[in-house]
């Protein structure tokens, strides 16, 4: 009687965990679908950088650039910081590539002007060494948030080549050429 009692209740204890594991995995698809959902409605209501704004945004950068004088390196990164628009100013420094590109990158990870990034980044500072995080930031000005005309972070971008100033003020213009272009 025990044996028959000890397999039915071992019989009960199996048929238990089954239906807890359908359970758990009945739950897990429904939370993944509900997550979803949110992310698509997000996705269509958010504002996202578009490529022609990218594109508008580096050549509003070139001509600043050919204002001041200087030759330089563009990026314009999305939200998520992935590479939407690049451009190399013909002769622009090989090695400002990858700079331009890190500027960006850096100015939407922290949304913040990288000049300004730079000054919390020193001896001392709130957060110093960051910029070996990440696989390397730029902490020196020419990395410039964009925003949307709802101040909402759309992008960064990036420039590189010219004197940090040059940088910055280039970078500057591309940006506020989309915020005051949407």
């Amino acid at each position: 009687m025990k044996n028959v009692l000890f397999v039915l209740t071992n019989n009960l204890s199996v048929d238990l965990i089954k239906q807890q594991h359908r359970m758990k995995i009945k739950i897990n698809s429904l939370l993944i679908l509900m997550l979803s959902l949110v992310t698509l409605t997000q996705a269509q209501t958010s504002s996202e950088l578009k490529l022609n704004e990218a594109e508008h945004a580096i050549t509003v950068a070139k001509t600043k650039a050919k204002e001041l004088g200087t030759l330089v390196n563009i990026a314009v990164v999305d939200s998520g910081a992935n590479l939407v628009a690049f451009v190399r100013m013909d002769k622009s420094y090989l090695g400002s590539i990858d700079v331009a590109i890190k500027k960006a990158k850096t100015a939407r990870y922290f949304d913040i002007d990288t000049g300004k990034l730079g000054e919390l980044t020193q001896p001392g500072g709130i957060i110093y060494n960051i910029e070996h995080s990440n696989g390397g930031l730029i902490t020196f000005p020419g990395g410039i948030p964009i925003k949307d005309k709802n101040d909402a972070i759309i992008g960064a971008v990036g420039v590189s080549g010219g004197t940090i100033e040059q940088d910055r003020a280039i970078a500057t213009a591309a940006a506020n050429a989309i915020r005051n272009n949407q």
